[in-house]
């Protein structure tokens, strides 16, 4: 999403998205005219009438589960986004806890009294 147009969302994808993904980019992009939404999200610049670069990623409740502002300069790593977004996923399902750069398939975490200083126990990197 971005205060761009629609037409400008359209053109960039064909001139530029669709020669680094296949295709373009698989979902629609949302145009913020005015930056009424990132206003609410805190990453609207009135005086430039832009929103920084900011990744949201909201449950099906509307919570906010993790966010990240980026200065323009700097990149993001959709690799890591979709990390998070399949930890959040696995522990909505499962009331697990995943540890620091967990990945589908590797341990996780049962929350509770006994894990408490027991983590490097249940827990070692790499594994």
């Amino acid at each position: 999403m971005s205060v761009d147009s629609r037409f400008t969302h359209k053109i960039w994808n064909e001139t530029e998205l669709s020669k680094m993904v296949d295709g373009g980019i698989p979902f629609p992009m949302l145009t913020d005219a005015g930056g009424q939404i990132g206003t609410v999200y805190g990453v609207y610049e009135k005086a430039a009438g832009v929103n920084i670069r900011g990744r949201f990623i909201i449950d099906p409740d509307g919570v906010i589960q993790a966010m990240e502002v980026l200065t323009p300069s700097v990149g993001r790593n959709i690799s890591e986004t979709i990390r998070q977004v399949k930890a959040f996923q696995h522990v909505r399902e499962t009331g697990e806890a995943t540890p620091s750069g967990w990945e589908p398939g590797k341990p996780t975490l049962k929350p509770g009294p006994d894990l408490v200083g027991r983590v490097w126990e249940v827990w070692k990197p790499g594994r």
